[in-house]
Order: structure tokens, then sequence, then C-alpha cells
């Protein structure tokens, strides 16, 4: 399937539950490398879109290429092997409470392979450098302000040097200030590795800070997709009363 650098490619992508209609012929590609930003109304189909990525949730109908391989035709087994091409930032960080920093960010090393403890402490160290916290490993998690939370989550889903990174509303319950700081460090950290981004966010304003591509979606469908400024100067109706709404008109920083 690889073709133009596309590394995720959705094809007409149906999902409902019960006779709700959540997504509705979804299509969308998604190219190595860049940060792509998915933004919608609350209940639009984001998160249900994400969850679909990894295989949490099988379509009603519609593919779902990653590489070469339609996920929505894999067994758990196949399934598996694919998901490890993903590292996710969930919402909340998500981490152990019962395990201090560098635990945490270990424990997908621990879980996947059999490398040397040595080995694992060494790389749980190197990616808590690279998100800003050295020397916080043996903090626990109810020591760790928000942002700093983010950023183990972040260290953790780094540390298995996957090729795709989710991210789940990254800048939710954080002050303006240490936002940004988590946007300036997602996308630092993407130009670094030359990762492929994939964000839902409700952050509209920040989202554009970082963003390579914006997808809007609308109805359960793709209705808009391209750069920053290829959406801000869209003729849409629903994307102008969108972006209106969360003042975005006569925002000048960040474009693409």
């Amino acid at each position: 399937m690889k073709n133009n650098g596309t590394v995720i490619k959705i094809n007409n992508l149906h999902k409902a539950f019960g006779t709700q209609k959540v997504l509705d012929g979804i299509d969308l590609d998604i190219k190595q490398g860049e940060i792509t930003v998915i933004i919608g109304k609350s209940g639009g189909g984001k998160s249900v879109l994400m969850k679909h990525l990894i295989g949490l949730l099988k379509p009603d109908e519609g593919e779902i290429w990653i590489d070469d391989r339609d996920i929505t035709k894999l067994k758990e087994k196949d399934l598996n092997e694919v998901r490890k091409k993903f590292g996710m930032l969930f919402q909340e960080a998500a981490l152990f409470d019962s395990m201090n920093v560098l635990d945490n960010v270990a424990f997908p090393v621990r879980e996947h392979t059999k490398l040397p403890d040595k080995e694992i402490i060494r790389m749980a160290q190197e990616r808590l450098r690279n998100v800003g916290l050295a020397g916080f490993e043996d903090k626990m998690p109810s020591e760790l302000s928000g942002g700093m939370r983010k950023r183990v989550g972040l260290a953790r889903a780094l540390i298995l040097d996957p090729g795709i990174i989710l991210f789940d509303e990254p800048t939710s319950a954080l002050d303006p200030i240490t936002a940004l700081t988590i946007l300036d460090l997602i996308k630092e950290t993407q130009e670094r590795l030359e990762k492929t981004y994939v964000v839902i966010s409700h952050d509209i304003l920040g989202m554009f800070r970082i963003a390579h591509k914006v997808a809007m979606l609308y109805n359960g469908k793709v209705i808009e997709f391209g750069t920053p400024k290829e959406i801000r100067q869209s003729k849409k109706e629903e994307i102008k009363e969108f972006l209106k709404a969360t003042g975005i008109p006569g925002f000048t920083g960040g474009d693409r």
C-alpha cells in the first residue's frame, strides 16, 4: 500500500453504535514524518477514529492500511504485531501510581523485550532526558505536576522507538503556559526523531501551532484536510463557524 509517503490510509470508514452513526465514510491519508491533527466538535468521532487506528474497535465497513496491511482484517495476534508500530500518549498520561517515573517509562520495554535491566534503565533515562526530566527517575506520579506527567507519558510512548505516536488531548487540564510548553516539546521531538504524530484535540489554537496537516471531522466525515493556513482559509460554512467559535480568526502565529 505504501504510496507517496503514506503510512496510514483510511478508506470509507463507517462505525455506528446502535442507531447512532459516528463515522460515516472517513477517508484520510496520513503522511510519514508529519504531525496530523484531527479536530472537530465534542462527540464528533475523534476518539472513536483513534481507537480504530490501533484496532481497539472494528469498523462496520471500510479499511485502515498501516504500511502494507489492512488491520481491519487481522486476527488479534497479527494485530498485536502492528500495534508495536505505535506509541500512545493518553489524555491523563495513564501512569501507574504504584511505580516511580523510571519504572513507568521502562514498563513497555520490560513487557515486550528481554533486554537486560541495565540496558532498559539506560533507555528510560535517555528518554527522560529527551523530555527534560533528567533527575526525576525516583519521583512518584503523585509528586508530579500535570505537565510533568504528560512528559513522562511522552517518554514512555517513545521508548520502544515506534514509527507512529498517537496523542489523545495532549494539553487537556493544563494551564496555558504549561500547554504551550508541551506543544513545543511535541513539535521538537517530532522534528528531531522524524516520527509520524497523530493528534486529537479540542485545543484548536494550540494545534495550529504544531500541525503540518489538519483534518476537520463533521457529521462523521472529513470535510476538509490541509495545512493550518488552508483550513483557516476554507470557504465551508461549517469550518468558518467552528473556527469562529474557537477564536481562530485573526490568529497569525504558527502557520505552516
